[in-house]
């Protein structure tokens, strides 16, 4: 295939997933929300990405929410500290997926809050 070579960004996507047989998740977690940077030549390539290793490591995916590169959340007036830039540089820089923070999900009875 001819043309010039598609240029690497880093997306950040948050990514919900369900439980699955030795998922590792915390006992009477429901799920997750897994905060990822993930390099690719545009945002579904990155999802794509994404998915594919989080089935890998025995996750169950149930959706993506895609927030665009560091350049599209700095236009939408976002703070980015250097701790989230440092792990985007070392998403591009391995063009990989950077899973930066996992937060276990727990659903509570009806009126148990």
């Amino acid at each position: 295939m001819a043309g010039k070579p598609r240029t690497q960004q880093v997306y950040t996507l948050l990514v919900e997933v369900g439980r699955a047989r030795d998922d590792g998740l915390p006992d009477g977690a429901t799920g997750a929300g897994l905060l990822c940077f993930a390099s690719g030549a545009d945002e579904a390539e990155a999802v794509r990405e994404t998915v594919a290793l989080l089935r890998t490591a025995g996750l169950a995916p149930l959706d993506v929410s895609g927030y665009g590169t560091l350049e599209d959340r700095l236009t939408d007036g976002q703070e980015i500290g250097p701790e989230e830039r440092a792990l985007m540089d070392k998403a591009l820089a391995e063009n990989a997926v950077v899973v930066a923070e996992m937060t276990p999900v727990f659903d509570h009875p009806s009126g148990d809050q």
